[in-house]
């Protein structure tokens, strides 16, 4: 179970474009190569310094753009936590689950920190906590379906342990 993810924070803005998460010209790439050109363009510094478990905070929209698959799961390759966001491209949303990359909708989060916060996000309780401030947010809980899904690290392991169950 996921249940409690901690690390520091990664903010950006509104509008977070796919094509800045994995530029094409890197596309025809394995994963492993991939992920460490992961927001060269914007921030150049995201691949070498991200810590398993960081946490992005991000405003409205983030994920939009194309729908390439390859932004959620460079993030993930990376050991990203969790995106939090203001809202996200639907596209995006849907991709970051089924591999099993939580994507968190919360009203206001977009102020709750800065780069190198630390912060936790507790799916049980349903809270973003920023350590460094002493702010917390509540997010809308995830539809049964959608947790399970979380919880067996996306849809592919989830679908292995049903054949085995």
């Amino acid at each position: 179970m996921i249940g409690r993810i901690k690390g520091r924070v990664w903010k950006f803005g509104d509008n977070v474009d796919t094509d800045v998460m994995t530029s094409g010209k890197y596309l025809n790439l394995p994963m492993d190569e991939i992920k460490k050109h992961a927001f060269e363009e914007v921030r150049p510094e995201f691949a070498r310094q991200i810590n398993p478990g960081d946490i992005i905070l991000a405003g409205r929209n983030f994920g939009c753009g194309s729908s390439r698959e390859t932004a959620p799961a460079a993030l993930k390759a990376l050991g990203l936590g969790a995106v939090v966001a203001e809202s996200f491209a639907r596209i995006f949303y849907r991709n970051s689950i089924a591999i099993g990359l939580p994507a968190i909708i919360c009203p206001g989060v977009a102020s709750l920190g800065n780069d190198g916060d630390e912060a936790e996000i507790s799916l049980a309780d349903r809270k973003v906590t920023n350590y460094t401030t002493g702010k917390i947010l509540d997010f809308q809980a995830f539809p049964d379906e959608m947790l399970k899904v979380l919880e067996c690290g996306g849809i592919e392991p989830l679908l292995k342990q049903m054949k085995t169950d």
